[in-house]
Order: structure tokens, then C-alpha cells, then sequence
């Protein structure tokens, strides 16, 4: 008889499952696949914030024709994500840092720190050109690619850089006083496919945001490899919308966001699973967009604005 209490689970989400009996007895948890049953429900007002989170994604998207030096400014942008992506999962590493150890002009900077971010910055790259170029759209092949390059060096490198885990769970010194503990290695694969399905629109299509927060919510909860995941989870929005055509360039900084907001961020992935709580999962992120989206919007006006051609610092 099991000596473990079984956890809280929505049938939406998925099911707890008992993977040791004992003292030391602990549950995975088993997703269903997307898109949720019953749907996600779009009422007035999240119809509401989705028009809003499309809207300010469009004008994100045109902010580049405003600028004398577009490629200078994504410079700096992508670099600034992937400091803040970094960040959440514990690195140091500034922006300053970056850039010093990109120019190999600061010994004295943290080089795993710098490292790991620089490597994000390299796996962002070559997902982007991969969507590009045609050679491969966002799939299990290129998310483990990514990941490879994301895992190349600095921490997590001896942790199986492009292939899924054979093992793995979230808090905690073993699985029995984990925070979360993820569906067992033997399901990565055949969940990874159901995800694969359902970012290419089966079985049914559904709108790019909504996708991108499902899809980024689920990725999470599989947790498909030993390291590395909320990264490339966050990697995985950025590609899924440069995929559907919603940005030509790597703009969403959204790990602003969820770094501010990071405590209400794991609790509501965490209710996904708990209580099925889509629909309060994707209000948060529709907000986020829309918060990060309009934060360039100063920026243009200031631009606009400039009637003697002088030049914006980009903060």
C-alpha cells in the first residue's frame, strides 16, 4: 500500500502516477496531449486580450522600419533576452558581461556565466536560420539541435546536450521531495511527438498566441531534457511565431516578463497541471506580450518626435 498521498491533478491536464511505493514513494505526472479538452475558452474579454496581444506583436513587428541601424538594435536586443533568459535559470552574467566576453576584452568576467549566455545567443541564431533558410521548420529535430548548441559548453554540458533525459526532476534532492516531478523517459518521446502534431496544427489549427503559450506551458511540464528546458522553452515562443510569419526578427523579450513575474509564473504553470487552469495561464501570457511588445512604443514616439535627426539611445 502506497505511503505517498496522491497529489491534486486536473483530468484536463493530465494525471498523477505512482512511480515508487514507499517512504520514499513519489508520483509523475502525465499530460494529456494539446490542445486541452474542453478548449480553451475565448470569451469577450480574452478575445479582448488576444486582440490586444496581436495588435501590439504588429507593431513590434514594424518598429525595425523606423530605424536608421535595424541590425545594430537587434544586436543589442537579442542580447539583452538572452541575459535575462539565463538569469532566470540562476547565471550571473550581465549585459556588460556578454559583451565583454563576446570581444575576449574581460578576463576578469565570469566566463561560464558568459558562456551560457553567449551559447543562447548561438542556438537562437541557428533556429532562426534554420526557419529561414527552409531546412527545417520548428520540430523535435531542430528543438534537439538547439539544445545541443544551447548545452555546448559551461554548465550543463555533461548533462546530454541534444538528446532527451533519461531521468530528471524539478526542486528538491530526489524525487520523492520534488516540487514537480515530469512524466518518466520512456513517455519523452511519444509526448514530444503529440507536441510535434499540435505546433504543426493537428489536429486542429489554432491561433499563433495561444499555440505559442500552450505549447510553452507543455514543453515545461514534459520537460524533455536534463537541462536547459526553461530556456529553450522560452527559445521555442520566439520560433514559433517567426515560423507563422508574427515576427521577422527575434523582438519578444519576454523573459522580462516572466522574470519579474517569475514566482506568479511557476505557480500558473504549475495550475495547469493541478487544476487545468488554462485559461488563467494564457491571460498572463497575453499580458505579458502585450506589456513587453508595448514597451518599445516610448522609443518610436521619442523617435517620431525628433525633428533634428539626432540619434535614440536604446536602453
Amino acid at each position: 500500500m502506497s505511503t505517498a498521498a496522491t497529489p491534486k491533478a486536473s483530468e484536463r491536464a493530465g494525471r498523477f502516477l505512482l512511480a515508487q511505493d514507499g517512504p520514499d514513494g513519489y508520483f509523475t505526472f502525465h499530460p494529456e496531449p494539446l490542445p486541452p479538452d474542453p478548449p480553451v475558452a475565448i470569451d469577450a474579454e480574452m478575445q479582448g486580450r488576444l486582440d490586444a496581444a496581436n495588435q501590439a506583436l504588429g507593431r513590434l513587428d514594424g518598429i525595425t522600419l523606423l530605424l536608421p541601424d535595424p541590425d545594430q538594435f537587434l544586436y543589442t536586443y537579442v542580447r539583452k533576452e538572452a541575459v535575462l533568459s539565463s538569469q532566470i535559470e540562476g547565471t550571473r552574467s550581465s549585459l556588460s558581461d556578454l559583451l565583454l566576453f563576446e570581444n575576449e576584452a574581460a578576463p576578469g568576467v565570469p566566463r561560464k556565466d558568459a558562456q551560457e549566455t553567449a551559447n543562447y545567443i548561438t542556438a537562437l541564431n541557428h533556429g532562426m536560420e534554420s526557419l529561414a533558410s527552409g531546412r527545417l521548420p520548428v520540430s523535435n529535430r531542430l528543438l534537439r539541435e538547439i539544445h545541443g548548441l544551447l548545452l555546448r559548453s559551461g554548465e550543463g554540458s555533461d548533462k546530454s546536450p541534444g538528446e532527451f533525459r533519461r531521468k530528471n526532476w524539478i526542486g528538491g534532492s530526489r524525487p520523492s521531495n520534488a516540487r514537480y516531478v515530469p512524466p518518466p523517459a520512456t513517455e519523452v518521446m511519444p509526448l514530444m511527438s503529440d507536441l510535434e502534431k499540435f505546433l504543426h496544427d493537428d489536429p486542429e489549427p489554432t491561433p499563433v498566441l495561444i499555440k505559442a503559450a500552450l505549447a510553452h506551458a507543455q514543453f515545461e511540464t514534459i520537460h524533455p531534457f536534463l537541462d536547459g528546458n526553461g530556456r529553450l522553452s522560452r527559445l521555442l515562443i520566439t520560433l514559433m511565431l517567426a515560423e507563422d510569419g508574427a515576427l521577422k526578427r527575434p523582438l519578444l523579450y519576454l523573459s522580462l516578463f516572466l522574470k519579474q513575474n517569475r514566482d506568479a509564473y511557476y505557480d500558473l504553470l504549475q495550475r495547469t497541471r493541478t487544476e487545468g487552469a488554462w485559461e488563467d495561464w494564457l491571460r498572463f501570457f497575453l499580458d505579458g506580450i502585450v506589456g513587453v511588445a508595448t514597451s518599445t512604443m516610448p522609443f518610436r514616439k521619442k523617435r517620431n518626435q525628433s525633428s533634428q535627426g539626432a540619434s535614440v539611445r536604446v536602453l
